[in-house]
């Protein structure tokens, strides 16, 4: 990288402008929440209703209030309707109709409009512009649009303008950090520059993969949010190495050797364990999952190569240079001789029993609140209230029975045509069982809408077309499909609709093909697709980073204690997100919109991101140490030395990375903001308590064993392998 500085400051130079203009139109390429469960029999079901039923899979949800109104009354329907007409010709709109379903209490006040599409989730994502300019209020009404386009119109709203935010909090302060670190101008520059090309490249790269790739629209905040942390921070680290090897090598080329070899092999192995823990979302098939993983693995592997080409040219380039415009005198920074972090060190190692016992007791402890979380899929609770299509969602939630409004969806096949009175008394049967099943309060289809009838009437009665046509224009049944409604009793969030659904399948379907469909079935075929694959998820990550260490530290219990060790940190911070998102502790200071459960899809992302992050200072820490023992032998005098060579580094890369996630909590979207939260707690409690304390008092405990290993890792030096 020395000897091709130029050449290779140039090609980046050439990239950075060449995907610059790609970048900025990403977000906008993105139209898919990622949530769909794609094979499961609720998705199988909505496709079923879709192509044999003609049952529109795209809905908007138009939501009238008026002050004092009676909506009610028709001539204040007739008045929505006759605002409407001009949206009713529209090509693409199937139809235009009022929301039946009973109001509840209070809310008279309250019209809701159904909007069918003939048009998928994408173009009608790209009509919604024209379909909102066409929705005018009548005089002393205000509407709200919400449904499925609408809500994901204002994620892209919400997830540009969550990235501006994020860089305008965290950028600044993490400019500052690094001013007061290397207090000069020259050197805090450095790592901006690393942060902000990741980004850039890899949302170029994005840009041209969703040409032909369904992708979820939180990806560009995932890849903001890695990419400014991650990259801030290697380039952090290589910039100080860089420093403190032009101490001591005779030239700038040797020092940017050092530094590659030394700091640099350190961040590939960072790099390796961020993505170990990004490739564990893999196992669950969501394309939410997918997406952040690729925006993930794309942005941290663009860092590490980055920081190691790109960065590495540019300190051969400056030499000296680097000290250059100073910012602040010497003696207001801290000296890197500082006893501060050895004296910490052996104050810790002084205790160590009873300072693992209470850290890791009260560690503990606030995992607790894990026992008691409630997972969920939010829709439109993703977006804050200030956010038309999430006011509409909760005004139409408020105003109408969800219960009806989104309830089970059973999708019966019969062999032959559901107008043949075979078909009739095998679909009655059904019927009466699914009523009878615990928990249901009502089933509708058909054959309840003609009354009360025989099978053999009601065969008689549907060979009037007139009758056939208008159960077929309601989309009710037709040829071998007919649909039932099953209402729950109970909200359709709550477990035991959950517990109903699955009895549902389990109903016996004597002579039909069954399909159990509809928003509840949904959202448990998401949770449930979450939830088998968590163990997979962390057997692979925490195994396979296990490995990895294995060879890095070329140690057995070293990697074992930076994985418990992470759990520890990582449990803990999701505790803390489960008080704040679920039980609302804090919510109003971090203007957090409580809803009562946690995002089904938190704890995974939570915990393979943060696993993989945090497990960064880990390598970095006890690679010092390792250098240190590999020199002295002395356990004690590693872990020591290498907590003071390191300890105000990785301090300041922590703050900067809490500082960057952590605007996120500031942002608009939930799932970020709760992300946001995670993470930077479990860095900060990774950077202060356990690194700060439990790391020196478990290393105190293990001694030499710390650097066991077999033979064929070649763990002991001379020097170590002399030592009782």
């Amino acid at each position: 990288m020395h000897r091709f500085r130029w050449l290779v400051l140039a090609i980046g130079i050439v990239l950075l402008l060449s995907f610059a203009m790609f970048a900025q139109q990403t977000p906008g390429m993105l139209k898919d929440n990622g949530f769909t469960p794609k094979g499961s029999e609720s998705d199988q079901g909505l496709i079923q209703l879709r192509d044999e039923l003609g049952v529109p899979l795209t809905q908007l949800n138009l939501v009238y209030t008026g002050d004092g109104l009676d909506m009610t009354e028709e001539r204040h329907q007739q008045t929505i309707m006759d605002s409407l007409n001009d949206l009713k010709q529209l090509p693409y709109v199937e139809s235009v109709k009022f929301v039946t379903t009973p109001r509840n209490e209070g809310y008279r006040n309250v019209q809701a409009v159904t909007l069918s599409l003939k048009l998928d989730t994408d173009p009608a994502l790209e009509k919604y512009p024209e379909l909102k300019g066409l929705v005018h209020p009548p005089s002393g009404m205000k509407v709200y649009v919400t449904g499925g386009p609408a809500i994901l119109h204002d994620m892209q709203v919400a997830s540009k303008h969550d990235i501006a935010k994020s860089e305008a909090i965290g950028l600044p302060i993490a400019l500052i950090v690094l001013l007061i670190v290397f207090g000069t101008l020259v050197a805090a520059l450095l790592p901006m520059i690393v942060g902000l090309m990741s980004v850039t490249l890899t949302l170029g790269i994005t840009y041209f993969i969703a040409q032909h790739q369904s992708l979820s629209n939180f990806l560009p905040n995932m890849v903001t949010m890695l990419g400014l942390a991650v990259g801030i921070d290697y380039a952090l680290f290589l910039v100080s190495r860089f420093r403190e090897e032009l101490k001591r090598q005779n030239s700038v080329a040797e020092a940017v050797a050092m530094t590659c070899q030394t700091a640099g092999k350190s961040i590939f192995f960072s790099g390796i364990a961020v993505l170990i823990g990004l490739i564990g979302m893999l196992f669950v098939d969501l394309t939410f999952f997918r997406s952040l993983c690729l925006g993930g693995v794309i942005v941290v592997s663009i860092s590490v190569v980055v920081a190691n080409t790109l960065l590495l040219s540019l300190l051969g380039i400056l030499g000296t240079k680097i000290n250059s415009l100073q910012v602040l005198p010497k003696r207001f920074r801290k000296q890197e001789t500082s006893q501060f972090w050895e004296r910490i060190a052996y104050t810790v190692m002084r205790r160590p029993v009873l300072l693992v016992v209470l850290v890791g007791g009260t560690l503990l402890y606030t995992m607790t609140p894990i026992s008691h979380m409630k997972l969920s899929v939010p829709n439109a609770e993703v977006l804050p209230p200030n956010y038309e299509s999430r006011y509409g969602a909760d005004l139409l939630k408020a105003a109408y029975d969800p219960r009806m409004t989104g309830p089970i969806q059973i999708v019966v096949h019969t062999e032959a045509e559901v107008w043949d009175e075979t078909s009739i008394g095998l679909i009655r049967a059904y019927s009466e069982q699914v009523k009878g099943v615990s928990g249901v309060k009502e089933v509708q289809s058909f054959i309840s809408s003609l009354g009360q009838h025989s099978d053999q009437d009601l065969a008689r009665m549907l060979k009037d077309a007139s009758v056939k046509s208008k159960i077929e224009d309601n989309k009710i049944a037709k040829g071998h499909t007919a649909l039932l409604i099953v209402v729950p009793e109970k909200d359709t969030d709550d477990p035991s609709t959950d517990e109903l659904v699955r009895e549902l399948r389990r109903v016996s379907k004597d002579g039909l093909v069954i399909a159990v469909t509809g928003g509840p079935a949904y959202r448990l075929d998401i949770i449930d697709r979450i939830q088998n694959e968590i163990p997979a998820v962390l057997i692979f990550v925490m195994g396979i980073t296990y490995i990895v260490l294995l060879f890095a530290f070329r140690s057995v219990l070293l990697p074992l204690k930076a994985v418990l060790m992470n759990m520890l940190s990582l449990g803990a911070s999701l505790g803390i997100v489960v008080l704040v998102f679920q039980y609302g502790y804090l919510a109003d200071l971090l203007h957090i919109t409580s809803i009562g459960y946690i995002s089904a899809t938190l704890p995974v992302i939570i915990f393979c991101v943060v696993f993989g992050i945090s497990m960064d200072y880990e390598v970095f820490l006890i690679s010092r140490i390792m250098e240190e023992y590999e020199q002295s032998g002395d356990n004690d005098k590693s872990t020591a030395e290498g907590l003071k060579k390191t300890g105000s580094l990785i301090t300041s890369a922590a703050f900067i990375l809490v500082v960057v996630v952590g605007s996120f909590i500031f942002t608009d979207i939930e799932i970020m903001k709760a992300l946001g939260l995670g993470l930077g707690l479990a860095v900060l409690i990774d950077a202060t308590i356990v690194r700060v304390m439990l790391v020196p008092a478990l290393m105190k405990l293990l001694g030499n064993a710390n650097w066991w290993a077999p033979k064929w890792l070649h763990i002991r030096t001379d020097k170590a392998a002399d030592k009782p």
